[in-house]
């Protein structure tokens, strides 16, 4: 299906989220400005459902939302009695058994985790609020371009829990262990100029700029071959967990095989 109004086509459209493609690049839209992109659990499962329908030629995939806010986070109807039509409110959800409890945040976790495979790579173009889950959803992608009025937040630990949408691993290893207690512990507002000093932004742009500037990145990341791309990305993610001597002995396996790819002599 094709939308009347551009040559992108829709691949998905439900539940606050919406895909689309174009050549290589595809872009995931959070589509209900009225809440601030607000999330839920049928959200989520949207989310997850863009990951796996995304075609195999898309090497780029870029997240944003609609209107002036990226996400606020969680909707605080999950928290009330009766929750959202159809799903279990989070006060049900903690009458049940641990192993329900973890299988439920588990599948509400992949609608995260799928940003870092290593055949894409993922920006996320991030103007206003990304507060909570909306921080995470920043967080969960690899890169992130953001608008002058940004403001991330971790607000969860001030309502009384934890972060648990996959934000913790790569809050911490952009930002640092004592940066990251402060910034969750206080649930202050992270603006685009620590953004930026910090790691958390690679780009901080006027918010009429934004989809200029991440068109541009977006271009400039499709310069290099995929293959070389796919292999560098998975060397970088892989640095923190090896020993230098198996980060070393890594690079010379891939770089063996991009070498016979580039000989003709690849399987």
């Amino acid at each position: 299906m094709t939308s009347p109004d551009s040559a992108h086509e829709i691949v998905l459209d439900k539940d606050g989220v919406r895909l689309t493609v174009e050549d290589t690049v595809a872009t995931v839209t959070l589509t209900n400005p009225a809440k601030r992109n607000a999330q839920s659990p049928a959200l989520w499962r949207a989310l997850a459902h863009a990951g796996r329908s995304l075609p195999g030629s898309v090497r780029i995939v870029v997240l944003r939302g609609e209107g002036k806010s990226f996400s606020a986070g969680l909707d605080r109807q999950a928290f009330t009695p009766e929750g959202f039509d159809g799903e279990p409110s989070f006060l049900d959800l903690a009458r049940r058994s641990d192993a329900e409890l973890d299988a439920a945040i588990a599948e509400y976790q992949e609608a995260f985790t799928w940003w870092r495979r290593s055949d894409i790579v993922t920006i996320a173009a991030v103007r206003g609020h990304a507060i909570g889950a909306g921080f995470q959803l920043a967080l969960a992608c690899d890169l992130r371009v953001v608008a002058q009025d940004v403001q991330f937040a971790m607000r969860e630990t001030s309502l009384g829990l934890v972060p648990d949408l996959t934000g913790t691993h790569p809050l911490v290893a952009l930002v640092g262990y004592a940066r990251a207690l402060e910034i969750c512990a206080t649930g202050r507002f992270v603006h685009a100029e620590e953004a930026e000093r910090t790691g958390l932004a690679n780009l901080v742009v006027p918010g009429t700029d934004l989809d200029e500037a991440v068109r541009d990145l977006a271009s400039a990341l499709l310069s290099a071959p995929r293959e070389a791309v796919i292999e560098t990305k998975a060397l970088l993610r892989g640095a923190a967990t090896r020993s230098y001597d198996d980060q070393l002995a890594a690079e010379r396996a891939a770089q063996a095989r991009r070498l016979r790819d580039l000989a003709g002599l690849g399987d």
